[in-house]
């Protein structure tokens, strides 16, 4: 990492430069990358992301796989009630909203049903439906932050959807969902953002689609779901990967069973789970929840039909306190991530 430190700013100690560039706001990253290669190598580098954290200058957004706005008439190149989606931004400091630029394979909308992951500053995306024909892909793309691009990584082994997903020290892990034949899967992998490398691990004990990924400390936590001859029987248990030891363990009573898990689990204050969706009548429909750490931003609807709400909560389980959205990120919230950046 020393290296990289070198000679940042000419006439400017080393510490002092690095303290500068320390302190420069990520969204000025983009064309800090731009001065020279030492600074494009810096910016972009785990080091540096880990020194900033470390200094404190890295700042938890939620990225949201969110509807767009409806195009008009004259540009609408989809059947009219066909939603797209794209990545929206929310900065909780500023309570600003902004939307990540198209991945440039699908211009019109990301894969229906996509996964969000977020480690080490970098936006994973993987999964999904193609927006056009419905089909499931296997497609990885990686959302540079500093260079406000998309770059396509290594395809997942296989095709999967509603699987279960979380991040932790560069690396994505997933396990569950069902394949293009609608069968549950019990099997689960890992990807590492840096070597864009995947990796099998032992699978679960039992199929899992439309289950719910969670971290907690070192243990990658893989909620609820159903089996393939038990079609919407969302199982009340869950299982655990310890990062440490690659083993899996069963917890019996980890979820309410019957509940789908998807994008609505969080940790309550005694450390289990609780469903967002049962928080507050406000965000029974669509809930989804995603924690930024002193607080979570949890969006979802009274009644089917009803306007999308928006709201921030304070600690693990608070008051729930309405905040108002731009119209143009008012819409529905499939999903989402924290993303430190």
């Amino acid at each position: 990492m020393s290296q990289l430190f070198t000679e940042l700013i000419p006439s400017l100690p080393e510490d002092i430069a690095l303290e500068c560039l320390t302190r420069l706001h990520f969204s000025a990253h983009r064309v800090g990358s731009q001065v020279c290669n030492r600074w494009r190598e810096l910016l972009q580098s785990k080091e540096f992301y880990y020194h900033r954290k470390q200094a404190g200058q890295t700042r938890k957004m939620a990225c949201l796989v969110q509807s767009l706005p409806s195009p008009t008439e004259s540009t609408r190149t989809k059947p009219a009630g066909q939603p797209s989606y794209g990545v929206s931004v929310f900065d909780p400091v500023f309570m600003s909203w902004d939307r990540v630029d198209p991945v440039p394979k699908y211009p019109d909308g990301i894969p229906l049903f996509c996964q969000l992951a977020s480690s080490e500053g970098k936006l994973v995306l993987m999964g999904g439906w193609d927006p056009v024909s419905w089909e499931p892909v296997k497609d990885v793309f990686m959302y540079e932050f500093t260079t406000g691009r998309w770059t396509q990584r290594k395809d997942m082994p296989s095709s999967r959807s509603f699987f279960a997903v979380g991040a932790k020290d560069g690396k994505v892990y997933v396990a569950g969902g069902h394949d293009e034949s609608k069968n549950a899967l019990k099997s689960a992998w890992v990807y590492d953002i840096c070597g864009d490398e995947w990796s099998e691990l032992s699978p679960m004990s039992e199929e899992r689609d439309e289950c719910q990924g969670v971290i907690i400390g070192n243990e990658f936590w893989v909620v609820s779901g159903y089996e393939t001859d038990g079609q919407g029987e969302f199982k009340s248990n869950a299982e655990a990967f310890d990062m440490e030891t690659s083993e899996w363990r069963r917890v019996e009573e980890a979820w309410m069973a019957s509940q789908c898990p998807r994008s609505c689990v969080g940790v309550g204050k005694n450390g289990g789970f609780m469903c967002w969706a049962e928080c507050d009548s406000a965000v029974r429909v669509g809930a989804c929840g995603v924690s930024l750490g002193d607080c979570s931003l949890v969006t979802g609807s009274e009644y089917q039909g009803a306007p999308q709400a928006f709201f921030l909560v304070n600690g693990q389980i608070g008051k729930l306190l309405k905040i108002e959205v731009p119209s143009d990120f008012s819409s529905f919230v499939q999903s989402g991530c924290c993303v430190e950046i």
